[in-house]
């Protein structure tokens, strides 16, 4: 059983079930979108003792939870597994997530850096497609699978592609693959 040396924050005990299932490693639940002030501090420990990844929910909640701990606490690793593979019929998240996306997740982990300059603004968005075409959202779907950082709506991809600080001509590029 592989050993994960940061602490991972997940959800809920089910996330943490799942996690332990097929990883030797400590997690950190959130309790779902009522992230506490004594949470957040756990993090921030966790932070600078070990490090740490964020793995939420591939949904609204998750991604709210995501970017207020990135907020607070800067330098955490972030895990994405794609919605399409933690979903039953009814519910979407980590937990549901067979064992490959939960391993690809954690193989390919991303630092988000919310405080630096964007490089792509909208019109950005819009020349490459990303919003206002037809095709918009499956081509921010190929951009957030082929980098690993989950899908979401214009202004979220704007924001996790300006923390990636790709330029306009890398994500051209990435897109045309």
């Amino acid at each position: 059983m592989k050993r994960i040396q940061e602490v991972i924050v997940v959800e809920g005990r089910h996330d943490t079930a799942r996690l332990k299932k097929w990883f030797d490693c400590d997690t950190i639940e959130t309790g779902g979108t009522s992230l506490s002030d004594a949470v957040l501090a756990e993090i921030r420990i966790m932070q600078k003792e070990h490090g740490v990844i964020i793995f939420t929910d591939p949904d609204a909640p998750g991604n709210m939870i995501r970017q207020r701990i990135n907020a607070a606490v800067p330098g955490c690793l972030n895990a994405y597994v794609q919605k399409e593979d933690a979903r039953t019929s009814r519910k979407v998240g980590v937990e549901h997530a067979d064992e490959a996306a939960v391993r690809e997740a954690l193989e390919h982990l991303i630092t988000m850096d919310e405080n630096r300059a964007d490089t792509l603004g909208m019109q950005d968005m819009f020349a490459l497609g990303l919003i206002g075409a037809d095709n918009s959202t499956d081509r921010r779907r190929k951009a957030a699978r082929k980098l690993r950082i989950g899908y979401g709506s214009a202004k979220t991809m704007r924001r996790r592609l300006n923390a990636l600080g790709l330029s306009k001509e890398q994500l051209q590029e990435i897109l045309d693959e």
